[in-house]
């Protein structure tokens, strides 16, 4: 009997894995009521597996850098995925040489992760990833900040993504 989950092929190899997680940015996709994109450059971290699906988890603050709106529930990417919780996040490379060329694209499913009891150490342990990846966020409050949580489903590459 084979048992689903055992034996698959991980959502992230290895290659993909090390070159999304060392992106120093990435643009996440939402989807607007009328199933439009909605782009937006991010900062991310990369986390562990989620114990329940087995599944790589990705993190984006909503920080306090300038927004539209001052109260995080009022930007576009939270209302979509409360309406639509579907995700996708691009992470790439440029370079003048084509050879180096090379990119990660992952979709999921996103949901907002507060800073609530229930919720606390998840948020926690996000905080202290964002800020050990991003020095800027050291000064930044995120502890009373929504993150978004993107459960990634499956992901594509192209290219090269040697970190040479």
């Amino acid at each position: 009997m084979h048992h689903p989950g055992m034996n698959r092929e991980p959502i992230l190899n290895p290659e993909e894995r090390a070159f999304f997680a060392a992106a120093r940015r990435a643009t996440l996709a939402t989807f607007d009521p009328d199933g439009k994109p909605r782009l937006v450059p991010i900062c991310f971290v990369l986390g562990d597996e989620d114990d329940k699906l087995g599944r790589p988890l990705l993190y984006t603050p909503i920080d306090e850098k300038t927004k539209a709106s001052p109260d995080p529930k009022q930007l576009s990417r939270i209302k979509d995925l409360l309406v639509l919780p579907e995700a996708v996040v691009l992470a790439d490379r440029w370079d003048e040489d084509w050879s180096r060329l090379g990119w990660v694209r992952v979709y999921g499913r996103g949901e907002i992760l507060e800073p609530q009891p229930h919720e606390r150490e998840e948020h926690a342990r996000t905080v202290k990833a964002l800020r050990t990846k991003y020095e800027q966020y050291r000064d930044h409050n995120l502890e009373t900040r929504p993150i978004i949580r993107v459960t990634i489903g499956r992901s594509r590459s192209w290219g090269n993504l040697s970190s040479d």
